[in-house]
């Protein structure tokens, strides 16, 4: 990639105006629990591991003041996310989402079904019945298939992600998946493989459904991928209001800091560009699209992380 681009957030390395994204309104807000994760994935955009930890478990009690922000402000939130690493790893979760159902938001958990979670299964019981369709679990299977799904997660999480899958299905819960394009298949292909999937288990879950299943973009930082310019809206046929950062921040908490902190995206937890600030307040400017991430994952990828 050239090395002037994406360095200048007012103009590309063509000297042109670079595109800024106005938050509209802050319909979700994502929690980003902690780094630490059962698993090592080989294209973890967020780095994961069981000894990640540059991302520290946020409390129950700081989500809390996120929530009560929200209320004070009036704020038009409506979906609340948890991602990781893995969030059920994180041993406040439970409470988290307890505050956060009982205040009425929905609530949206990202997580590979696997022995973390499967700790948590009273509790989860318990709040899908209080608070049935208002939580979904969003379940990462990277491929309809063991093969590739074990090659980007590990050898023997199959079965395992598979058996918490089935589990929250056959609970009644609200279960969706997202998956990827890592096996160079068309989507209509991912979708076909996982309507056979679906079948041989017997889950009620339409491929087709671009809520239900997501297949996700593929993100490389390091690809040589055009900048967004002002004019790219009008040629590329797009609203900037369609863009993540338009509608959702994620909040963090680094090691080391005595507080979260807001960030634009929560695909880049880690670039200091991108941090906002300690409170919501803080964080309700305009985002440049300053980041290789903004062009593939998003304006030209499609991607959309809180669709629900």
């Amino acid at each position: 990639m050239d090395p002037r681009k994406f360095c200048d957030p007012l103009v590309t390395a063509a000297g042109e105006r670079r595109a800024h994204v106005a938050l509209r309104v802050l319909e979700t807000l994502w929690f980003n629990t902690g780094t630490l994760c059962n698993l090592t994935c080989g294209h973890c955009y967020i780095e994961s591991s069981p000894k990640n930890d540059r991302l520290v478990y946020l409390s129950a009690a700081e989500v809390t003041e996120y929530l009560d922000e929200i209320a004070a402000a009036g704020l038009a939130t409506r979906l609340v996310g948890f991602t990781g690493g893995e969030p059920f790893m994180n041993p406040e979760l439970p409470a988290m989402l307890n505050g956060v159902l009982g205040r009425g938001f929905d609530a949206l958990v990202l997580t590979n079904a696997m022995k973390p979670m499967v700790k948590c299964k009273p509790a989860l019981l318990q709040l899908k019945d209080r608070y049935g369709d208002q939580l979904t679990i969003r379940v990462s299977i990277d491929h309809y298939g063991r093969a590739v799904h074990e090659e980007e997660r590990g050898r023997r999480s199959w079965q395992p992600t598979i058996d918490g899958f089935c589990w929250l299905a056959r609970n009644g819960f609200s279960v969706h998946v997202a998956s990827r394009r890592l096996s160079g298949e068309s989507e209509a292909e991912i979708r076909a493989g996982f309507a056979r999937l679906f079948a041989e288990l017997d889950v009620a879950i339409d491929a087709a459904d671009p809520v239900r299943l997501i297949v996700f973009p593929e993100m490389d930082a390091s690809a040589d991928v055009p900048e967004i310019t002002e004019a790219c809206w009008g040629i590329l046929g797009k609203s900037p209001q369609s863009v993540m950062c338009a509608s959702s921040r994620m909040v963090v908490k680094r090691k080391g800091e005595a507080r979260p902190v807001v960030l634009a995206c929560t695909l880049l937890p880690y670039d200091d560009r991108f941090e906002l600030g300690p409170t919501l307040a803080s964080a309700s400017g305009a985002v440049p699209l300053n980041h290789p991430h903004c062009a593939k994952f998003c304006v030209l990828g499609g991607g959309a992380c809180s669709r629900r």
